[in-house]
């Protein structure tokens, strides 16, 4: 239509919305994660998609709250939401907690009940900031880089592991490094961004 405003072509655009499960964790996950909402919600607002917000427990917070590190309901919400922001995950207070009861098990369920296998951690030296490094000025500046970190194989998730005594008769911990070939080609789809 030649001549239509563009504003009522716009006006009855039904908005998109989303879902997103909020799980700030322990530490610096709830001062940062407070800011990341405003920041979305600001986004939602100029984009013109609602977003709506869940915050879940996770971690310290959720064995404080219901005694264990990931509730069944914050799992069964996270994967019900378009998107989950996640805060921190692990405290001191808990750092002689048997394993299955430690914050940092949450993580681990929660990234494998979803499917998550990589994190994205970029690496930039803004000119600005770059006298607050201890880096050497001619090294650091200009750096930009992403880091690929893989999350569902290697020494992290692998077995075997344990501990052991060697010929010696010293105690020798083990972790097999182990990575799949799905695990792998994940990773791989991220070649040349």
């Amino acid at each position: 239509m030649a001549g239509a405003p563009v504003a009522s072509v716009t006006a009855n655009t039904p908005k998109k919305s989303y879902t997103i499960a909020v799980i700030p964790g322990n530490g610096v996950g709830q001062e940062v994660i407070p800011i990341s909402v405003e920041a979305l919600r600001k986004v939602g607002s100029l984009e013109g998609f609602d977003l709506s917000f869940e915050e879940l427990p996770i971690g310290g917070v959720a064995l404080d709250l219901v005694g264990v590190p990931l509730p069944e309901e914050t799992l069964t919400k996270a994967k019900q939401s378009d998107a989950v922001l996640l805060g921190a995950v692990g405290w001191p207070k808990y750092d002689d907690n048997p394993k299955p009861m430690k914050p940092i098990t949450a993580l681990f369920q929660l990234r494998a009940a979803l499917g998550v296998f990589s994190n994205l951690r970029p690496v930039r030296v803004f000119p600005h900031l770059v006298d607050s490094t201890y880096l050497r000025k001619d090294t650091s500046l200009g750096v930009d880089l992403l880091i690929i970190r893989e999350l569902t194989g290697g020494i992290y998730n692998a077995h075997p592991r344990g501990f052991t005594t060697n010929e010696q008769g010293d105690e020798v911990g083990f972790c097999t490094e182990l990575y799949s070939a799905t695990e792998v080609s994940c990773i791989h789809l991220f070649q040349g961004l």
